[in-house]
């Protein structure tokens, strides 16, 4: 806001409380608390936020110009200017307190405010996340793609499992049945050879006798 960025370089000369508190060395911030971790194996690590995130929450912190998020854009536009510490925080307190006559209690209750939803919101983006994955039924809800895919996934592999067994009982078939056509197909070789023998040893037997009573039968006389 415009007028933001004019009140910042006029407030540096104004709106600064002369006091020991303002000589003091600036104490260090106190870290916030680190968020929750994500559940083991929720994906590759990012290294930069995608632009749609970062949208998001700035839409959820978005107010109406009286809040704790547009005081720190005070401090971060005077803190540009060279201010550190608490006479940083100190003139920009002044200066949007003159602006907006939001008084301390109520800044830092916005602050509050501030930290409730984006705890709020990542819990309803955790649960989000947790129901897409399948961890958390929704019944309320379609299943997610990946929820179906992982049906799919489970269907498919359970029609392979069973495609396989039924494979492994055919090919056991398979060698049975070939086992009967090789013993089969043994014996009725064995039984031609036999055959060929048996019809040999007649044909040569009778061969022999018809040309022996050929001979024998020539050389008698007729009566």
């Amino acid at each position: 806001m415009a007028i933001l960025d004019n009140l910042t370089k006029a407030a540096k000369g104004f709106f600064i409380e002369e006091d020991e508190t303002a000589a003091a060395p600036a104490p260090g911030l106190t870290p916030a608390a680190p968020a929750a971790p994500l559940p083991a194996g929720t994906g590759p690590l990012v290294a930069q936020a995608e632009p749609r995130h970062l949208d998001h929450i700035a839409r959820l912190l978005a107010g109406d110009g009286k809040d704790f998020g547009a005081y720190t854009k005070m401090v971060t536009s005077m803190a540009g200017s060279g201010l550190t510490g608490p006479l940083l925080y100190q003139t920009a307190f002044n200066a949007f307190a003159a602006l907006t006559g939001v008084d301390q209690p109520a800044l830092l209750a916005s602050a509050d405010a501030l930290a409730q939803k984006l705890t709020d919101d990542r819990a309803q983006v955790l649960q989000r996340h947790r129901e897409k994955l399948g961890e958390s039924a929704n019944p309320q809800a379609p299943p997610s793609p990946l929820v179906q895919l992982q049906k799919q996934e489970t269907q498919l592999q359970a029609d392979v499992a069973a495609l396989t067994e039924q494979l492994s009982q055919k090919n056991q078939q398979l060698r049975e049945i070939q086992q009967q056509a090789q013993a089969e197909h043994q014996k009725t070789q064995g039984a031609l050879a036999s055959y060929e023998l048996a019809n040999a040893a007649t044909a040569a037997e009778l061969q022999a006798h018809r040309q022996a009573a050929q001979s024998f039968l020539a050389s008698t006389p007729t009566r």
